[in-house]
């Protein structure tokens, strides 16, 4: 029996550039989220205070989501090449404005900055009162 060799393509892949991104920042009280899409809503980055290294009560410190931020960015520009950004803010966390200045202090353009919060128009009735 003839033994057929296998013909391996090898595979090419090549970065897209994207000059215009869009950033979500998901601040919450326990964590700072932060993902870059492109245009089309596909991820080319993603990052947390978590992931860089924080634990505990500290991953909700402005500091931490700074840091965060910086990475994600950073990543962004070297590989995909953003230029500038629309910055989309959600939640009640410290991790807001220190997430939009990380991002300006990169040197990346801001066009837009949108808070996004969901806000209920009297929805189900709220959870009762946290009581410390």
């Amino acid at each position: 029996m003839a033994t057929a060799k296998k013909k391996t393509k090898k595979v090419t892949t090549s970065k897209k550039e994207v000059s215009v991104g869009k950033v979500f920042v998901r601040a919450t009280f326990n964590n700072t989220l932060i993902t870059v899409t492109d245009e089309k809503g596909d991820t080319l980055a993603w990052g947390s205070s978590g992931k860089s290294g924080f634990k505990g009560t500290r991953k909700s410190t402005p500091y931490a989501a700074t840091t965060a931020v910086e990475n994600v960015i950073k990543k962004v520009r070297d590989e995909f090449g953003v230029k500038s950004v629309s910055v989309y803010l959600k939640g009640p966390g410290t991790g807001r404005d220190a997430a939009l200045r990380a991002i300006k202090s990169a040197g990346i353009r801001i066009d837009l900055i949108a808070d996004v919060t969901p806000i209920p128009h009297n929805g189900p009735r709220a959870r009762k009162k946290r009581r410390v």
